[in-house]
């Protein structure tokens, strides 16, 4: 499932940095984290604009107060001043020109003009449409795998909804509500996409939002009551609710009396509904639509909501902690704490394998190269919606931190790191619910562009988590059911192939959403090739 190395090292090694795409910025949170200083800089903007439009209204005040001032204390006191020649100059002077260069004034045009210049400088490094349809797909994939309730995301909370149970699976510090306008933006990327299970839910929170705040109107926002109503009548109408469609129509009628289409649409509704217009809406469940390329999605989705959880591990003998040096005289003074989590498929955790310095020097180093992550599709490389991240590939030459780090995972595993018996490190980062749906790392066809590297199958994968993350991104192993957590500084290992060469089907894994936090993961994957002294072959299918 996973690529030969891109040209992305051949920018590395030349020392030629990869030019930042956008559209694709939701995939990597650490990109995300650059548009902080892009806000604050519109912010500056923002507040000379106000600051200039402030100036001009005390301006406009200044000749207010002086004009009425005129009429209150002059004009009427005394019907004999306007004979003041004075008086009756300033009077026809302001008529005829100061109220021309108020009302015609381009002060207000020039201030707007220039927020908008400053604003079109930096449109470059703003987020896409594509990036907002990507965030707001992020958020969706989160509600579905984690099962979290709308209505707490609306309120900052993360709340998982299983049946009747409802529990809270984060408690974040500082909490970020969802306004009317971003439960619309969100429903509407559903609605374009014709997924109208995640448009109803998230539109009907949008129109309860927005009656809520009827006749108030926010600058900022892109949507309206009258919207929300347009697209989730006929999102209704899409999954067979269409009563529920005939009395939002009605609604929306309400508020643009004049609105033809809407008029055909409710005569549309009730000639199906084979009723009067005061019938009863039909019932109609709401049911998230199946998908046949992911069907192992249950027992995916189940694993991910368990948060790595493993309660009975500790009733099996076979699986137990020890402290590892593989007899390696570099770990012999230092060896590796040792977790085995699974035996079939072998599996385990190696506890502050890296330590702070490392795994933060490994991310600096890899932030500036990361492209989205692609995958396998025959023999070509495409960027797909099951894996939401961005990927860099550093060669063991680029800093001291990365020969350090194959020497010890050659010392701990016994295994050749070495090129061409082994790939470069990769480095991922993961964006808004950053995952990776169940796939091996190993090629399942002969196809496959693994093999370009002319040395064997992948035979061993060591994950190494550089970062910790709030909630999420668990590594879930499908067949085997059993999920590991993020642990900081820990490395994940198992073996993908078989000692007879097969791959194990066991190994099919997949990279949880990441449900907060900023997740970074260095993959090394080691080929059969040169291992064949370390690894020996066996008869054995299951060995």
């Amino acid at each position: 499932m996973f690529l030969r190395l891109p040209p992305l090292l051949l920018c590395l090694v030349s020392g030629s940095l990869p030019h930042p795409s956008r559209g694709d910025l939701y995939t990597s949170v650490v990109n995300i984290q650059g548009e902080i200083v892009v806000e604050k800089k519109l912010l500056q903007h923002l507040q000379s604009y106000i600051e200039s439009e402030i100036d001009r209204i005390d301006d406009l005040k200044r000749f207010y107060e002086k004009a009425k001032a005129l009429h209150n204390n002059v004009y009427q006191e005394s019907v004999t001043a306007i004979s003041n020649p004075l008086f009756a100059y300033t009077l026809i002077k302001r008529l005829q020109v100061d109220w021309q260069n108020i009302v015609y004034s381009n002060e207000a045009i020039e201030n707007i003009q220039a927020l908008k210049a400053d604003y079109e400088k930096m449109e470059e490094r703003l987020p896409k449409a594509e990036d907002l349809v990507g965030a707001a797909k992020g958020l969706m994939r989160l509600q579905d795998v984690y099962a979290l309730s709308i209505k707490g995301l609306i309120k900052g909370e993360f709340l998982q909804s299983i049946g009747e149970d409802v529990s809270s699976i984060y408690r974040p510090t500082v909490s970020s509500t969802l306004s009317a306008d971003d439960c619309f933006q969100i429903g509407k990327v559903a609605y374009d996409m014709e997924d109208y299970y995640h448009s109803v839910t998230w539109l009907e929170e949008a129109v309860t939002l927005f009656r809520q705040s009827l006749g108030i109107w926010n600058t900022e926002d892109q949507g309206s009551l009258e919207e929300a109503l347009d697209h989730l009548a006929f999102s209704h109408y899409m999954i067979g609710n269409v009563g529920q469609a005939v009395i939002l129509s009605k609604e929306l009628l309400q508020l643009d009396v004049n609105n033809r289409r809407i008029s055909r649409n409710i005569a549309k509704y009730q000639k199906l509904l084979g009723a009067s217009a005061d019938a009863h809406p039909k019932d109609v469940v709401l049911q998230r639509p199946n998908v046949t390329y992911l069907l192992t999605r249950n027992t995916y989705e189940s694993l991910c909501q368990k948060l790595g959880s493993q309660p009975k591990h500790y009733q099996d003998s076979k699986l137990y902690c020890s402290y590892e040096s593989n007899l390696s005289p570099h770990l012999i003074l230092q060896p590796v704490r040792r977790e085995i989590i699974s035996q079939k498929p072998y599996v385990a955790l190696y506890h502050n394998f890296i330590s702070d310095s490392e795994g933060k020097r490994i991310k600096e180093i890899a932030a500036p190269w990361l492209q989205r992550s692609v995958v396998a599709s025959g023999e070509k490389q495409t960027a797909m919606e099951y894996r939401i991240s961005k990927s860099a590939w550093l060669k063991e030459t680029v800093d001291p931190v990365i020969g350090k780090l194959d020497l010890r995972i050659a010392h701990l595993t016994g295994l050749n790191v070495q090129q061409p018996y082994a790939e470069y490190l990769q480095v991922v980062n993961y964006g808004i619910g950053g995952h990776y749906e169940p796939h091996f790392d190993h090629a399942t066809s002969p196809n496959s562009s693994l093999y370009r590297m002319k040395s064997g199958n992948r035979v061993a994968t060591f994950m190494i988590y550089l970062s910790g993350v709030e909630a999420g991104g668990s590594t879930a192993f499908i067949y085997a059911n059993f999920s590991v957590p993020v642990v900081k500084n820990a490395a994940l290992f198992w073996w993908n192939l078989h000692k007879n060469g097969q791959g194990n089907a066991d190994t099919l894994h997949a990279g949880c959403p990441v449900l907060v936090g900023d997740k970074w993961v260095a993959n090394k994957w080691i080929r059969e090739h040169g291992q064949e002294f370390q690894r020996r072959c066996g008869a054995d299918p299951d060995e």
